[in-house]
């Protein structure tokens, strides 16, 4: 069971913990009395999809005997107009550096994308879905 707890600091600022003690800050815009002082939640559904994504792709690789020195996505989401705002579109867009054949990254992301994370498996019921990627080849 996942667990997590959400306490309100002031305002629209909330402070998120896990079980294991670890945070993140929340916050609105100040178009609805926030400060911006934190990540919104959306901004943190897109996260969880980066993360997932990556954790799945790095695993994949390292299991593939690939060095990976780094991994950067960069994610944009589309949202609807109406209420609710939901995603619509969400392109991640990985950026790579590591010792391996674009063929090895590619089956890593597809394998990620269609089977393996639960963020995208659970988003891609409302959201299309795709993804993009630049590969830096180690030299050895």
């Amino acid at each position: 069971m996942t667990e997590v707890t959400l306490k309100r600091i002031e305002g629209f600022k909330f402070s998120a913990k896990n079980s294991q003690g670890h945070s993140a800050i929340l916050d609105a815009s100040k178009s609805i009395g926030g400060t911006e002082d934190g990540l919104r939640p959306m901004e943190m559904l897109l996260i969880g999809l980066a993360g997932c994504s990556s954790f799945d792709v790095l695993h994949i690789l390292k299991k593939g005997r690939a060095q990976v020195e780094d991994v950067q996505v960069d994610v944009k989401g589309e949202r609807s107009d109406g209420i609710p705002s939901v995603f619509e579109k969400i392109h991640l867009h990985f950026i790579v550096s590591a010792d391996c054949s674009e063929a090895k990254l590619q089956r890593a992301l597809n394998l990620s994308m269609e089977k393996y994370c639960s963020a995208s498996a659970m988003l891609s019921k409302v959201a299309e879905i795709t993804h993009s990627y630049e590969l830096e080849i180690l030299s050895k």
